[in-house]
């Protein structure tokens, strides 16, 4: 009888404690980067590689099919960032750059 008691109490206590409040620590989230983008009009005959260079080696952003346009997010460019733009034709034969490109919001660029 006695085990029984100690059992009832024991799940009495437990059920007491789980239907006790909950804590939650409620924190705002970290402030979004504004996005920087490149919106690029390609007016050749053949794609072409979008590259963008800050303090270091170009980095390779997207291909831009012939003829067409293309909204380009630049990661790891903070906005207000000095950057020099280059699209290479796939063939490598001709390259065009634009420099001392300040972007911030989306930068529209139209090659040739």
């Amino acid at each position: 009888m006695r085990a029984l008691t100690v059992a009832i109490l024991l799940i009495a206590a437990t059920s007491l404690t789980a239907c006790g409040p909950r804590r939650a620590e409620v924190r705002t989230a970290a402030p979004a980067q504004a996005e920087v983008a490149i919106h690029m009009t390609n007016n050749l005959s053949q794609a072409v590689n979008v590259y963008v260079a800050g303090a270091g080696e170009p980095t390779f952003v997207r291909q831009v099919a012939a003829n067409s346009t293309a909204h380009l997010p630049v990661r790891g460019i903070a906005s207000g960032s000095t950057v020099t733009l280059k699209a290479t034709t796939v063939d490598g034969a001709r390259t065009y750059e634009r420099r001392d490109v300040v972007l911030s919001g989306t930068f529209p660029w139209a090659v040739p």
